[in-house]
């Protein structure tokens, strides 16, 4: 098949998402299709929706595809050329901003309901963005979840290793992700302060500061709570360094406002480490609470800061629970798989009747 893939900004962002669509790509790729990568320029949410105007944007998707995958994420500068496309339109869902608790959340589900209704397919990432993709509207029988293998790393993870280490000095605790309002470091560092009332916690936090007020807002309460020598915000890390990190941590705490999946939960359990994640969206389908790691609420501190004060404090549980993390990890699906999921999907709607192009 050929295959197109339109995306906001460059394959090679760092983001969660970006690997899923690079690795998505590859894989296409190794089976014998072409793809044809189009690049958007990044756009705030208004001025992405007055790309349905330019004539610049319609130029860039008039490409030669027998389908056409979409990242979600480049939808304000889609949903007005769509219909106008002469291809198939597969999204790719990593989230919906109708999912986040959001002031302009109406907004953002009125757009991306309109958006989902003129594509031809879906990719989820989970049961859960698969729900909330068809609840927008979208098929349920042209929506497949192929979820995200977390092999990015592939360390070597001891079982022995990981009850040794889960017996070590203070607990360590990881955040990885980009440094915005959604992924929750601003609880996290707050449940830091409570749990060191009895604990020993240390928190090293890693991604790249891409909201400045957020940061700012995070550096404060780090200040206020007296956290100089507990916290570090280690900034954007090479994946060596990453995997450094993650080797040396006893749990990785991610615990996001929502997620649609949660891949950096996979890559911790990688390392035989225990999630702290969100109960909001994807995460459940890898983190199962009490076994591999603790489902928290979206900004609710006493849940974070408890998770952490008991994994402290008992590290017999600590040991038991990375072994696991292990283990699921080691079951997860691999690439090759979700992209066989991807591939049906998409030459299905390649040879469906095309659908009528608006003038």
């Amino acid at each position: 098949m050929r295959i197109g893939l339109t995306l906001y900004g460059d394959l090679e962002e760092r983001s969660g998402g970006f690997r899923y669509d690079r690795r998505l790509v590859a894989e296409l790729r190794a089976a014998g299709d072409e793809v044809e990568v189009v690049s958007l320029p990044w756009r705030t949410y208004p001025r992405g929706l007055l790309d349905g105007l330019s004539s610049a944007v319609r130029r860039r998707l008039a490409v030669d595809v027998d389908v056409m995958l979409q990242d979600e994420l480049a939808h304000p500068s889609l949903v007005r050329h769509n219909r106008r496309l002469p291809y198939p339109v597969v999204s790719v869902v990593h989230h919906l901003r109708a999912s986040e608790r959001r002031r302009l959340a109406p907004l953002y589900r009125a757009v991306e309901r309109r958006y989902l209704d003129t594509v031809d397919g879906a990719v989820c990432n989970s049961t859960a963005t698969r729900k909330a993709a068809t609840d927008l509207g979208v098929d349920p029988e042209t929506a497949v979840v192929a979820p995200p293998a977390g092999d990015r790393f592939g360390p070597d993870a001891d079982p022995d290793d990981v009850a040794a280490r889960a017996r070590e000095g203070p607990l360590r605790v990881a955040f990885v992700g980009n440094l915005i309002e959604r992924k929750g470091l601003d609880t996290l560092v707050e449940a830091v302060a409570r749990a060191r009332r009895s604990e020993a916690v240390e928190l090293t936090a890693v991604g790249r500061p891409v909201d400045a007020d957020h940061v700012a807002a995070v550096r404060e309460t780090i200040a206020d709570r007296g956290l100089g020598d507990a916290v570090t915000l280690a900034g954007e890390l090479s994946d060596d360094e990453l995997a450094a990190t993650l080797a040396e941590s006893h749990v990785l705490a991610v615990p996001s406002r929502h997620e649609g999946f949660g891949i950096v939960y996979l890559e911790g359990m990688s390392f035989g480490l225990p999630a702290i994640a969100s109960a909001a969206g994807g995460a459940e389908e890898v983190v199962t609470d009490g076994e591999t790691g603790v489902l928290v609420e979206p900004d609710d501190v006493a849940e974070v800061a408890a998770a952490l004060t008991e994994l402290a404090a008992d590290r017999d549980q600590l040991a038991r629970m990375g072994r696991a993390a292990r283990r699921r990890y080691e079951a997860h699906p691999d690439w090759t798989e979700a992209a066989a999921r991807v591939r049906e999907l998409l030459a299905a709607v390649a040879d469906a009747p095309q659908r009528e192009v608006a003038a």
